[in-house]
């Protein structure tokens, strides 16, 4: 059921590419939520209610409600609906999303160790791809922000890398998801303005 559940994770991250609506990105958004919440709920080795609880709110709530809410919110507030026409066409992102896949996966083959699990450390990797590249690739503040919120992603799945044996390191790893997610929206993203989300507006 997880492997299914992370294959859908990484079509959440190819479709990021081809998208041309900022909707579509807050609803990936929100799938990647329920996404991160079945895996983690599946990967507990010590399942206790405080852990289940933390593991829940933070995910199925903030990720796939809260964050998703507020995104709508940002959308409506800025005026704007669709990516920068001058953003990189989606055929090229398409192309550089599945090289990015393939090259996650040799790293994570590469770096092979008994004590990180290879499947989480490769869907890390590709998260962390591709929040970079829509930061890259994109012009307007909203689709960094965007791309923060996957990077941040990328910290879930790292700690699910490294701490599946350990459900305190997960929730430390949550936290950090937590803290960076609310500081992003905070001062990223709750502060823009209408018509003003164009990084080339911006003046030194």
């Amino acid at each position: 059921m997880v492997n299914y559940l992370i294959v859908i994770f990484a079509v959440t991250l190819i479709y990021f590419a081809s998208a041309e609506r900022l909707a579509t990105y807050v609803r990936l958004i929100a799938v990647q939520g329920l996404m991160l919440c079945g895996i983690a709920v599946l990967e507990l080795k010590e399942v206790n209610l405080i852990n289940l609880l933390f593991i829940v709110a933070e995910t199925l709530f903030f990720k796939a409600m809260i964050l998703p809410y507020l995104l709508n919110r940002i959308l409506r507030r800025s005026g704007v609906t669709r990516v920068h026409r001058q953003a990189m066409p989606g055929f090229y992102l398409l192309l550089l999303s599945i090289a990015g896949l393939f090259i996650s996966v040799s790293l994570a083959t590469i770096l092979v160790n008994p004590f990180i699990n290879t499947i989480y450390l490769a869907i890390s990797l590709f998260t962390l791809y591709t929040g970079l590249l829509l930061i890259v690739t994109h012009q307007l503040i909203l689709s960094h922000l965007i791309g923060f919120l996957v990077v941040e992603n990328a910290v879930f799945f790292f700690s699910l890398a490294m701490g599946s044996e350990m459900p305190m390191f997960i929730n430390i790893g949550l936290l950090l998801d937590l803290f960076v997610g609310a500081l992003i929206l905070g001062f990223f993203g709750l502060k823009l303005k209408p018509h003003t989300n164009e990084l080339t507006m911006l003046k030194d």
